[in-house]
């Protein structure tokens, strides 16, 4: 018999397939009928406008007067030179909001991401184009670089910045590609229930998982207005969402950790294969592991510390009980295949 609901039913997993380091696939299920889309939908559109990057707004080129000018000495020409500069990944570095930096280049030479990069910024795609210049030529320009949201069209810079600098369209989001699909999963004989399924990629800025907490995070701050007048009660189970990405995260493989050889094969051979495997050890349980050297231990310490979630992490014990059950379970799971 059928039973009706009286609430709607709450999703409770969430599965991770890392694609690649950019690239990453979410699930979660189940959903009441029509809920995912209802979710997936702004989630998608947070994903593509939430997370903070960097890009040029402003480049001023000597000898230039606007974007469809030439360039004497260079093979492009300079609205073609924009847009190989706005297909170049930049990162500013430490806490600036905005950085002017000046370039200097004499040929002949290939001008490439790499050659962009200095104390002040960081460049995510060094392999990537800019320009050639023939020999006694010279490349001049200085470029205006921002932290930013979303997109930004040109007209919307250009009041702000100087006469001589040409208004760039600034594509500030590092996520290239975010895309869902809707799947039916059975609950109880009900096949009714659905299932998310996110493909998220980045351009190596953040990561994919990295983007998606901040979509989330996001998504509950723009909702939390209603919550000054209206007092809603949230059932302590809707903060699973977030748990729910930070176990995602603990239950990567130790690879995702990019460890020298000789530090994953030492957590191999101690058949630790995931990274909340060692953010629930204590120092002196890591200390211990067998062959385990000083240098690898500190490499260790450091890439633990850098992913949030450091060896010895205070969890709290229902988290720290669930992420062992699921250690449990996934190791079980490939001990069975």
């Amino acid at each position: 018999m059928k039973k009706i609901n009286t609430s709607a039913y709450m999703p409770t997993e969430i599965e991770v397939e890392n694609i690649s380091a950019s690239k990453v696939q979410i699930s979660a299920y189940p959903f009441e009928s029509g809920f995912a889309v209802t979710l997936a939908h702004p989630l998608r559109r947070l994903l593509l406008s939430s997370t903070v990057g960097s890009a040029p707004t402003a480049v001023k080129i000597e000898g230039v007067t606007h974007e469809f000018d030439s360039m004497r000495g260079m093979l492009e020409d300079v609205a073609l030179f924009i847009i190989n500069l706005k297909n170049i990944r930049f990162k500013l570095k430490g806490d600036e909001k905005r950085v002017e930096v000046n370039y200097s280049f004499s040929g002949p030479r290939e001008i490439k991401g790499s050659d962009l990069a200095n104390s002040h910024i960081e460049i995510v795609t060094p392999d990537a184009y800019l320009a050639t210049i023939n020999e006694d030529a010279e490349l001049n320009f200085s470029l205006i670089v921002e932290k930013g949201i979303g997109y930004v069209p040109s007209e919307n810079i250009r009041d702000i910045v100087g006469d001589d600098f040409i208004a760039l369209d600034a594509f500030f989001t590092p996520v290239k590609r975010a895309v869902y699909e809707i799947e039916n999963v059975l609950v109880e004989d009900n096949p009714n229930y659905e299932k998310i399924v996110f493909t998220i990629e980045t351009d190596g800025l953040v990561s994919p998982i990295e983007a998606f907490k901040n979509s989330l995070e996001a998504m509950y701050s723009q909702m939390s207005v209603f919550n000054g007048i209206l007092d809603i009660a949230v059932a302590p189970k809707s903060e699973s969402s977030n748990e729910n990405v930070e176990l995602a995260k603990l239950l990567q493989s130790v690879e995702e950790l990019n460890l020298s050889a000789r530090s994953f094969n030492c957590l191999d051979r101690a058949e630790v294969k995931y990274i909340g495997e060692l953010s629930l050890m204590s120092e002196t349980e890591l200390k211990d592991l067998k062959n385990l050297g000083k240098k690898s231990l500190e490499e260790i310490r450091q890439v633990m510390e850098e992913s949030g979630y450091p060896v010895g992490y205070n969890f709290s014990e229902e988290t720290a009980s669930l992420l062992k059950k699921k250690i449990e379970d996934l190791k079980s799971e490939v001990n069975e295949g």
